[in-house]
């Protein structure tokens, strides 16, 4: 432990359960006369594990104890599932707010349960198996932002749209973590009283933290000795928790600087920010009942692989070769920044992922309910994504789907199943280009161009867009890249003020376009000249 944390905790190890429990006493009459002071909505972020169980719990204890005339102002207990939870967990967190939804209109309690989720376009596997966004890494975490941040943050702007103001609740200690206490110390610089900062990331919104400074047993003592208000087992809880090693669960994350699933207790089955998931090998480790999610862990291994540029296209996502200096134990290279997972890998992982599914609903226990791993909706999105976005017009998703399930798909989104091109085109064009992956796509990219402005009453934009095809998708990756090198040494000649270099780059390059072979032709070269040129070598 570090000098700061120990400072920072020192008042902390020395309190006894008598001073807890007074402490307790004292921040039930903090809450009290914090909600009584005004109207302002709160939001508790609630992710099902210890330390935002404890949270809600103080808080529903608080306010229960309340005169019923005094129970007026509204609590929203907000979860974000975003479709790649633990499944354990995830099942937990919904039966939890379920059994919320009943206590709290039993008990007369003004607290509504919401479940949030992430939109369909930004869920994890639209973005990875649609798009081809890599993996997520430290240094390309895009997941965090689309599942998390965003679906809470529009829940708790449209609570400010309609009041004004919101008080935003949550579980955050001081001890979870290192960063955590430094994160928390900087927000403390805008703290207006006890336990209150106003949140720098969302006008008209404070951040209300009743637990900060709890320690983790206290967490557990206040969670084993008092009963949960909405008659959920919190003894149920800590053995989920005994059955894995780590520490702390998702947390509610409502911007970039808190912490996401990296650091955590319970998250995404999928995160490949961790080295492993600690928590889903506990389980099956821990217990024969939980087998059944090898699958699920068998696939975010195969995710977690740091060098996957095999696996990935040589350009950027919107087609373009971009290259960065790459420094390898001391030899400086340049190379092209890899894109987007190739329509193999795509198609590969939408496979895993199916049968995955699968499988862990034959093997599952009835109380897990029909796990579902990736929904219909997002299939039908990744499809639109592969037909319009890719034009990938074999229209691959079906097949695959009926190969694995058994069953047909079927797709929910107007026309999805009428289009002019299909599989027996796909294989013809592929015949065609005779295994040039560059020129299957091109050809693939103009015919599904002409298919789609087809179907417009004005076609204006189809020139640009036949351009970007052959700009992005004419050369082979060999010389794409090396006309990206080209670029890169012209753009940093020009920068130095290098004439002569800039002269000599423009006349090569000048010499080299205005030849088919050398010696052999005077004409202009075009992408088609160069393509279907004929081979005199066998005349």
């Amino acid at each position: 432990m570090t000098t700061a944390q120990q400072t920072e905790n020192k008042g902390q190890q020395t309190r006894t359960v008598a001073e807890l429990v007074d402490y307790i006493q004292a921040l039930t009459i903090e809450i009290q006369e914090l909600y009584c002071l005004d109207q302002i909505p709160w939001v508790v972020g609630y992710s099902g594990g210890k330390d935002s169980t404890a949270t809600l719990q103080l808080i529903w204890n608080a306010i229960a104890a309340l005169p019923p005339e005094k129970r007026i102002k509204p609590v929203h207990v907000i979860t974000t599932d975003t479709l790649v939870e633990n499944p354990v967990v995830s099942v937990w967190v919904r039966n939890s707010l379920e059994q919320m939804r009943v206590a709290a209109k039993e008990q007369g309690m003004p607290i509504q349960a919401h479940l949030l989720y992430p939109a369909v376009k930004d869920t994890f596997w639209v973005n990875l198996i649609g798009k081809g966004y890599p993996a997520p890494r430290n240094r390309m975490r895009w997941c965090t932002e689309r599942l998390k941040i965003k679906p809470t943050d529009s829940f708790i702007r449209e609570v400010i749209q309609a009041n004004g103001e919101v008080i935003l609740v949550l579980g955050t200690r001081k001890a979870e973590s290192v960063k955590r206490a430094i994160t928390m110390a900087k927000h403390r610089e805008s703290r207006i009283r006890d336990h209150i900062n106003t949140n720098p990331n969302r006008p008209n919104s404070l951040i209300y933290l009743p637990i900060e400074d709890w320690r983790t047993d206290e967490v557990w003592i206040y969670l084993n000795q008092w009963q949960n208000p909405w008659e959920y087992s919190n003894k149920d809880l800590f053995t989920m928790y005994r059955g894995a090693t780590a520490d702390n669960e998702c947390p509610l994350v409502v911007d970039t600087s808190t912490p996401s699933c990296g650091d955590s207790r319970f998250g995404c089955w999928v995160c490949t920010i961790v080295n492993k998931d600690k928590s889903m090998e506990a389980m099956i480790q821990n217990d024969e009942e939980k087998e059944w999610m090898q699958p699920l862990l068998n696939i975010r291994n195969e995710l977690d692989i740091r060098d996957d540029r095999d696996k990935r296209d040589f350009r950027r996502i919107w087609g373009e070769v971009q290259l960065f200096e790459r420094n390898l134990d001391g030899e400086i290279s340049v190379e092209p920044i890899h894109g987007p997972y190739t329509k193999y890998w795509r198609e590969y992982w939408l496979r895993q992922v199916l049968e995955a599914q699968t499988k862990t609903r034959r093997t599952a226990p009835k109380n897990m309910g029909k796990i579902t791993l990736i929904t219909l909706e997002e299939m039908s999105e990744i499809r639109r994504i592969w037909l319009e976005d890719k034009h990938e017009f074999d229209d691959s998703l079906p097949r695959i789907y009926q190969e694995v399930t058994g069953e047909e798909f079927q797709d929910s989104r107007p026309g999805a199943d009428y289009s002019l091109l299909g599989r027996d085109e796909w294989i013809v064009l592929e015949e065609i280009c005779e295994g040039d992956a560059m020129h299957l796509e091109l050809m693939a990219k103009l015919l599904d161009t002409e298919r789609q402005y087809r179907k417009k009453t004005r076609r204006v934009g189809i020139y640009d867009t036949l351009e970007k095809c052959f700009n992005t998708s004419s050369r082979s990756p060999e010389d794409a890249i090396k006309n990206a090198r080209l670029k890169r040494e012209l753009s940093e000649a020009v920068s130095q003020g290098d004439v002569a270099k800039v002269k000599q780059m423009t006349l090569g390059d000048v010499a080299a376009i205005n030849k088919v072979d050398e010696g052999k032709s005077d004409e202009p070269v075009t992408w088609a000249s160069m393509k279907f040129k004929k081979d005199n070598s066998e005349e």
